[in-house]
């Protein structure tokens, strides 16, 4: 009875640890995904997913020592695993109206290419998005829609009523911003670029 009473204490207290960790850590995580994937629902769903990714590990043996960092990283890894999916679903050539191809999947080091190459993609991840935030709003808005959202221009040109040749310009201008602004840290990082 005695191991029971303490079994329990101790999952009462990791259960107000976690839920102290979600309340103090959701808003600053919901804006972190938000800022990245711009359906509402899509960004609710990842989140559930680092939340609940997260009970799962806070119960390990092993602490999780930065909660913070840890939510964050988990969270940028789901929208990398996202925006996989994407590039996958799509068909080989659908659109054929982009002149900059897959400028992302170009730019970043292949997790799959090791721990190094893997630290370097997570490093570049987070000044691209800092890079991002640099950007007008326009600019923004195009290139996180095509190539993150992985949506045509077409399609974009429909909903916004903007020219296809418009949102072409503001990618290519995005682009050409964030090659400059990840040039130095890319090269850094010992990437070929």
């Amino acid at each position: 009875m005695d191991i029971t009473l303490s079994h329990n204490t101790i999952t009462d207290e990791q259960n107000r640890r976690i839920a102290d960790a979600v309340s103090s850590e959701r808003g600053r995580l919901i804006n972190f995904i938000r800022r990245r994937v711009t359906d509402a629902s899509e960004a609710e769903d990842i989140l559930q997913d680092v939340l609940y990714e997260f009970v799962a590990a806070y119960r390990l043996p092993e602490p999780i020592e930065q909660v913070g960092a840890w939510l964050f990283r988990v969270a940028r890894n789901r929208i990398i695993d996202r925006f996989r999916k994407k590039r996958e679903e799509q068909l080989p050539g659908s659109s054929g109206e982009d002149d900059q191809g897959n400028w992302l999947d170009e730019m970043l080091p292949s997790a799959d290419a090791g721990p190094e190459a893997g630290y370097a993609r997570g490093v570049l991840l987070d000044e691209l998005a800092a890079a991002l935030e640099e950007l007008p709003m326009e600019q923004r808005a195009v290139f996180i829609a095509h190539e993150l959202d992985g949506r045509s221009f077409r399609e974009l040109a429909a909903e916004s009523g903007v020219g296809v040749n418009t949102l072409l310009a503001r990618k290519r201008y995005a682009v050409l911003h964030l090659r400059t602004r990840l040039q130095l840290l890319y090269e850094e990082a010992g990437l070929a670029y």
